[in-house]
């Protein structure tokens, strides 16, 4: 297969999978110089397909650890220029031409996967997570590594850039959360630490009942401030990105703080509904982008 036909393939797999899945953020978009949508592309279906072996289908817990288990083992085959299954061939094939084309540190795609693992045992054992401490690890791992990642294809390595950036992909994690109670609260996910709902005397029982009560409402208010506040820290990271990137940036920061005024007005509303964006909020993206 030639080099332009692998590319137009990589990118139409990631684009078909992206269409299955809601995603606050573009994928590979045409903002993103042409030489690195098929390594952004590749990125992308790694993580997506990992985070589907965790939590999509009826698959038993077991059976999920085992298939992120071979998983890793083919990332580390790749990554090494080794062969890989035929299981995930349209997965791995890509990615192995982006970490060896673009030097990718295949530790920040194993994070990812050691943070799908943790949502597997703690969703089979009932388990949430105790503060703010322990839930923010989780985040350096499942939402980081992206904004990493991205930076180094681009070339980015300051310490100051690296920071902010894992500052708005943990934000951008803390907002999915807050989206997604509805639908993760049924399937025995608690993102909602331990140590904030006593703080508001509110507990799992009260959450899985559903019904909206002030102390909820404070909980979740108060949460969805911490993902703002959290947010903020990282906003001085788009102007300190030039061209593409620093635009990319703008819209996924404005598309995860619509959201989450989204959620917000909601005022505990999310415990039943996941409001998502549609392209009636596009204008007012735009718009907020380009003041930024």
């Amino acid at each position: 297969m030639s080099s332009d036909n692998a590319t137009v393939n990589t990118l139409a797999s990631a684009q078909a999978l992206a269409a299955t899945h809601y995603e606050n953020f573009p994928v590979a978009s045409w903002l993103c110089p042409p030489r690195l949508r098929p390594p952004i592309a590749a990125i992308y279906a790694f993580a997506r397909t990992a985070d589907d072996l965790a939590d999509e289908g009826d698959a038993t817990p077991a059976r999920r650890l085992a298939d992120l288990a071979a998983y890793r083992q083919d990332l580390h085959a790749c990554a090494q220029s080794l062969a890989v299954g035929t299981r995930w061939s349209s997965v791995f094939l890509p990615l192995q031409q982006a970490i060896h084309a673009h030097q990718l540190p295949v530790p920040l795609l194993d994070d990812l996967l050691s943070a799908f693992v943790q949502d597997v045992e703690k969703t089979a054992n009932g388990a949430g997570y105790a503060d703010r401490t322990e839930l923010l690890d989780y985040c350096r791992r499942s939402a980081n590594p992206v904004g990493r990642l991205l930076l180094h294809l681009y070339g980015i390595a300051d310490p100051q850039a690296l920071q902010r950036s894992d500052a708005i992909c943990t934000a951008l994690q803390l907002i999915n959360f807050w989206q997604d109670l509805s639908q993760d609260l049924p399937r025995g996910r608690f993102y909602l630490t331990e140590a904030d709902c006593a703080r508001f005397g509110v507990t799992r029982q009260d959450l899985r009942a559903g019904q909206v009560t002030p102390s909820i409402q404070h909980l979740i208010a108060d949460s969805t401030d911490w993902a703002n506040a959290t947010m903020q820290q990282g906003l001085p990271l788009v102007h300190q990105l030039p061209g593409r990137i620093g635009w990319e940036l703008r819209l996924v920061v404005q598309g995860g703080l619509r959201t989450l005024r989204k959620v917000q007005a909601q005022q505990g509303g999310n415990l039943h509904t996941r409001l998502k964006l549609t392209k009636r909020d596009l204008p007012t993206l735009l718009w907020q982008a380009i003041r930024m």
